[in-house]
């Protein structure tokens, strides 16, 4: 059987008629007659009994149909799962950020899109980077940001961006009254640092080397927001990515920028060589049009985009 033979059955059993089937079907009545007598022949059983002014449906026809109807219903479902995901009205996308990135950056990037496609579920997990590189690369997220100091075989790199870190403080520093940091004016100055292992961490050591200067580290700590949180209640100030001082607000902290740059890199990255969902596609295209628009952030280089 096949699904003209169906269709010229249910237009009969809906219209109680061959002709006013073969009306709705745009066919002539004898290429009706034919389909339903093909489908006959098919099931094994008579469909029809012919009556005054239609057609009267067998017992059998009747069990049929309604089989027939579970069956259509089924389809109609399916047809309108396609139209929800077509038209980004389905889906899940599961997004990965670090830390300096996930308390405001990806939540404007998440609220933006929602704005325009509510019925799009979208997951945020926030690790580290190293842990992002390797979950985006094993596919338990569709895309992420990281720092990615080294080319993967199993990443896209999408993009790569890069930010000027500032020194946080509270506003009434005696820093605060500067308009330029530099490496000597933080000589035995109080700090909270970010934690050794993290490359701000490593440029700033670099500059202070080069510039011979010790300030005074009285706390280590990673993410930056912790460091910020600090550096609000008084322990000291830190060069920390421009970003994340802006969620405590100009009462709470002041920045200043830092001379020389110290730069905070991040790339967004994705699995390599997988297909991408359309919700996915068009979330992280949303994404980049967000980053892009930042005065703060800075595209370093146009990388290949992966279509797969």
């Amino acid at each position: 059987m096949n699904l003209r033979q169906l269709e010229a059955f249910r237009m009969a059993m809906l219209h109680g008629s061959i002709t006013r089937a073969a009306k709705a079907m745009r066919l002539s009545q004898p290429a009706v007659t034919k389909l339903i007598a093909a489908l006959e022949q098919e099931v094994g059983f008579r469909l029809f009994d012919r009556a005054p002014g239609g057609v009267i449906p067998t017992p059998e026809a009747i069990a049929f149909h309604e089989e027939l109807e579970r069956s259509y219903l089924g389809l109609q479902r399916l047809a309108q799962s396609a139209r929800e995901i077509r038209d980004l009205r389905r889906g899940h996308v599961r997004i990965a950020a670090m830390p300096a990135l996930a308390t405001d950056l990806v939540p404007s990037i998440i609220s933006r899109f929602s704005a325009t496609y509510p019925d799009i579920r979208i997951s945020l997990d926030v690790h580290t980077s190293p842990r992002i590189a390797d979950l985006t690369a094993a596919a338990a997220f569709d895309f992420g940001f990281a720092h990615l100091p080294n080319r993967r075989p199993d990443l896209t790199v999408v993009a790569s961006y890069e930010m000027a870190c500032v020194v946080a403080m509270p506003p009434g520093h005696p820093l605060a009254a500067r308009k330029m940091i530099r490496p000597q004016d933080l000589d035995g100055v109080a700090m909270v640092a970010l934690s050794h292992h993290t490359v701000t961490a490593r440029h700033v050591d670099q500059m202070f080397i080069d510039a011979d200067v010790t300030p005074q580290i009285r706390g280590e700590c990673q993410p930056s927001f912790a460091a910020c949180a600090l550096v609000a209640r008084g322990v000291g100030i830190s060069i920390v990515d421009p970003l994340t001082p802006a969620m405590f607000g100009e009462d709470t902290l002041s920045v200043r920028p830092l001379d020389p740059l110290i730069p905070f890199h991040f790339r967004l990255i994705r699995p390599a060589g997988l297909p991408q969902s359309r919700a996915a596609a068009a979330v992280m295209d949303d994404a980049i049009a967000t980053v892009e628009a930042s005065p703060l952030i800075e595209r370093t280089g146009r990388e290949r985009r992966d279509t797969s």
